[in-house]
C-alpha cells in the first residue's frame, strides 16, 4: 500500500496521462477504495490542483488548467530532469529565461531532499557550460510561435533573410526545431505556395498573430527534425568547401550533424563533407578539431588559412621547444 504523499503523486501523474479517467478505473489502477480516491482528490484540490469531478454513468475525473500555478509534486527523476534543463537554460540560447531559470532552480534546490540535492550538486561540478556563441532568441517569441503551431493560427513577421534583405511574410506555422545552436520555425508559407524554414533569430520585432488556418499534413512525413535538417543542407549557396574526410560515411555522419554539411560516400573509407564559407575561420578550427586527416579541394582560401594556422602551430611548438 502506498503511503498517502506517494499515492497523491501517483494520483496526480495519472491525471496527466490522459484527459478523463473513470472514477472505477482510476481507484482500481492505485488499488484503493473509491472512497480513498475521492479524500485524495479533495486533498488535491485544497493545495491548488484543478482538478474536475463529473458524476453519473460516464463520470470520474480530469486535470483542467486553473487560475494560478500549484505546488508541484515531483518525483526524483523529474526533479533531477528539471534542475539539469533549468541550468542549460541559464546559459542557454534563449534570451530572457536566464534569471528566472536561476531563481526557479535556486528555489527547487532549496527544498530537495539531501540525496538528491548531491546528485545535483555532482552533476553541477561535473557539467561545465562551455561560453555562449552564436545568435539567441527571446523567450517571448519562442511562446507566441508555439502558441500559433498548437492553434493553428497564421502569424505575420519582418524577416531577414541571410543577405540582409528584409520582407514581411504571414505564414502557418507548423513546428518549431533546435538544432542544438539555432532555432527554426516551419510554416506554410502561401504566398510561395510552398514549405519554407526561418531562422527565429532573424525575425525583427514582435511576431503578430491572425486567423485560424486548416491543418495540412507536415513535410518530411511529420519529422520536422529531418526536414529542418534537409532544407539547411540544400540551402548551401555561394561559394563551397568541399573537404574529403578519411573516415567512412557511416563514421563521420554521427558527429557532423547534417545542419552543419553536406556529407557525399567516395568509397569505403573517405567521404566528401560540403559546408558554406561564410565563416571560415570557425571552419579551420572545426576541421582541426575533429580529429580527422582530411584533403581541401576547395575553396583556395581555406587552404591559405590553414596553412596560416599550421605555421602559428609550428611558432608555438619552436619557443615552447626553445624554452
Amino acid at each position: 500500500m502506498l503511503s498517502s504523499s506517494s499515492r497523491l503523486l501517483r494520483v496526480l501523474s495519472l491525471l496527466q496521462t490522459r484527459s478523463h479517467w473513470a472514477g472505477g478505473e482510476l481507484a482500481e489502477r492505485l488499488e484503493v477504495h473509491p472512497r480513498t480516491l475521492r479524500r485524495d482528490i479533495d486533498r488535491l484540490r485544497q493545495l491548488g490542483y484543478p482538478i474536475h469531478a463529473s458524476s453519473g454513468v460516464a463520470g470520474g475525473y480530469a486535470f483542467r488548467a486553473g487560475q494560478a500555478l500549484p505546488p508541484l509534486m515531483l518525483d526524483d527523476d523529474e526533479a533531477q530532469a528539471v534542475a539539469i534543463a533549468l541550468r542549460i537554460a541559464a546559459a542557454g540560447t534563449v534570451s530572457g529565461v536566464e534569471e528566472s531559470s536561476l531563481r526557479a532552480l535556486v528555489k527547487l534546490e532549496q527544498v530537495m531532499p539531501s540525496r538528491l540535492r548531491r546528485r545535483i550538486d555532482a552533476l553541477r561540478s561535473a557539467i561545465l557550460p562551455m561560453q555562449r556563441s552564436g545568435p539567441t532568441v527571446d523567450a517571448g517569441m519562442l511562446a507566441t510561435l508555439s502558441a500559433a503551431c498548437r492553434d493553428q493560427l497564421q502569424v505575420s513577421f519582418a524577416y531577414r533573410d541571410g543577405k540582409g534583405r528584409s520582407t514581411t511574410r504571414q505564414v502557418e506555422p507548423q513546428g518549431l526545431v533546435h538544432t542544438g545552436s539555432r532555432w527554426y520555425l516551419v510554416a506554410w508559407d502561401p504566398a510561395r505556395d510552398d514549405w519554407r524554414t526561418f531562422r527565429i533569430d532573424r525575425v525583427d520585432g514582435a511576431a503578430t498573430i491572425g486567423a485560424h488556418f486548416a491543418p495540412r499534413a507536415a513535410p518530411g512525413g511529420g519529422d520536422l527534425s529531418a526536414y529542418v535538417a534537409g532544407s539547411l543542407a540544400a540551402a548551401v549557396q555561394g561559394e563551397q568547401a568541399r573537404v574529403v574526410l578519411h573516415h567512412p560515411l557511416d563514421v563521420m555522419s554521427q558527429r557532423i550533424p547534417p545542419a552543419a554539411a553536406l556529407l557525399e560516400p567516395i568509397d569505403d573509407t573517405r567521404c566528401l563533407m560540403r559546408c558554406g564559407t561564410h565563416e571560415i575561420d570557425t571552419l579551420v578550427f572545426w576541421l582541426m578539431a575533429l580529429d580527422v586527416d582530411f584533403e581541401v579541394l576547395e575553396p583556395p582560401a581555406l587552404v591559405d588559412r590553414l596553412r596560416m594556422a599550421g605555421e602559428r602551430i609550428a611558432r608555438a611548438l619552436a619557443a615552447s621547444t626553445a624554452s
